[in-house]
């Protein structure tokens, strides 16, 4: 699980400290993607293959139940470290099964737990928990079909985040933000 915070609600008094335009971005060709007339929050995606309303516990639990089901390419995250701001890790693939052609190689760094305090708008006054808040999402390779994936990752860390708060999503995805085909997330040990 993900939870990536748009900015496009930044304008109504209070600036979501977790919001970025890259999660917006993210957000909008999703919507293009599943055809929406327009793109809303809570929303939230499964597996890159199903989209719903997120506040909806029924939806969630069957979507989740139907993307365990799924057959799975096994990824692993594995020499996990960090010095100076600068995260280390090598990740790793079984090759990737036909039909799928080409897929993405994502890392996703995260906040495992934020709290935010909600200045402005339907929220005002409120303290939010969050769990798994993305700091940085980047593609990190190709795989395609018949072959797997190796290699080591450099990531530079967003200022001012204790890695002993962070987790590392690996995951593969089929390319214009397909179907997730693998993931894996791991904590960085002390």
């Amino acid at each position: 699980m993900l939870s990536e915070h748009v900015d496009y609600w930044n304008h109504i008094g209070w600036t979501d400290p977790f919001s970025s335009h890259e999660a917006s971005e993210r957000q909008n060709a999703y919507g293009r993607r599943f055809r929406l007339d327009s793109v809303y929050t809570p929303e939230m995606i499964v597996d890159g293959a199903e989209e719903f309303v997120g506040s909806d516990p029924d939806q969630a639990k069957k979507a989740l139940t139907k993307a365990v089901a799924g057959a799975k390419v096994s990824v692993r995250i594995s020499e996990l470290s960090t010095n100076d701001g600068v995260l280390r890790a090598h990740v790793e693939s079984d090759p990737l099964p036909p039909p799928t052609h080409k897929a993405d190689v994502m890392l996703a760094v995260a906040l495992s737990h934020a709290e935010s305090d909600v200045a402005g708008g339907e929220n005002a006054g409120h303290r939010l928990t969050h769990v798994a808040v993305v700091r940085n999402l980047s593609k990190v390779g190709k795989i395609e079909s018949g072959k797997a994936f190796s290699q080591d990752i450099t990531l530079k860390l967003p200022a001012g985040i204790a890695s002993s708060t962070l987790r590392v999503i690996a995951f593969i995805q089929g390319g214009g933000q397909g179907k997730v085909l693998g993931a894996t997330q791991a904590t960085i040990s002390k």
